[in-house]
């Protein structure tokens, strides 16, 4: 609704129903946000561990995600500081390969919204595939693309791969991401948060 302030629009994210019959364990919006918020995380989807918790990144991909960024717990967990909106709110379950991909409904619905009572971002990481299809639709090909790419996305913007152990594969493959990018990932949240 426009004009709506921000604690009355999360109040409804909250109880959202939208999807409620998809779920496996019932829906439960996680996510976090603040009209002061600097920083924006815009992830996924919240796995079983962060379903079960109610915390954002409550897990190892939350553990290592705050180490590339250089940030602790309450700094992260600080909604003034950091907004995490990730593309789908709740848990999807699990596929053959991994926890299942965002539901399609609960960006349309609630992105925007959200996004428009957040106007003190000053810096977007943006998580995966499905987070890179919102913020940068132009981008074709890989994600290692658009990661690679980071000189070009502007000062805003930072393409990451999903923090997940599931990656370590990647990280090993693209040793420039820990060398070259994240030193410039930290001063640039530093930079966000000041």
């Amino acid at each position: 609704m426009p004009g709506e302030p921000l604690d009355a629009l999360l109040t409804r994210v909250r109880a959202c129903q939208l999807c409620a019959a998809q779920f496996p364990c019932g829906p439960r919006p996680v996510l976090q946000a603040h009209a002061e918020a600097r920083l924006l995380i815009a992830g996924q989807a919240p796995g079983r561990k962060v379903h079960a918790s109610g915390i954002p990144f409550d897990d190892a991909s939350g553990e290592r995600l705050r180490a590339w960024l250089g940030i602790g717990r309450d700094t992260f967990y600080d909604p003034r500081q950091v907004a995490i909106l990730p593309m789908g709110f709740c848990y999807p379950g699990t596929g053959r390969s991994g926890d299942l991909p965002p539901r399609p409904e609960c960006a349309p619905a609630w992105r925007q919204p959200l996004l428009d009572r957040l106007p003190h971002l000053r810096l977007t990481l943006v998580l995966g595939q499905h987070a890179l299809a919102w913020h940068l639709p132009q981008q074709r090909g890989p994600l290692t693309d658009a990661v690679r790419q980071w000189r070009d996305h502007g000062p805003a913007l930072r393409v990451l791969p999903h923090p997940s152990p599931r990656n370590n594969g990647w990280l090993r493959q693209n040793p420039w991401f820990e060398t070259e990018l994240l030193p410039e990932l930290r001063v640039r949240v530093a930079q966000a948060l000041a």
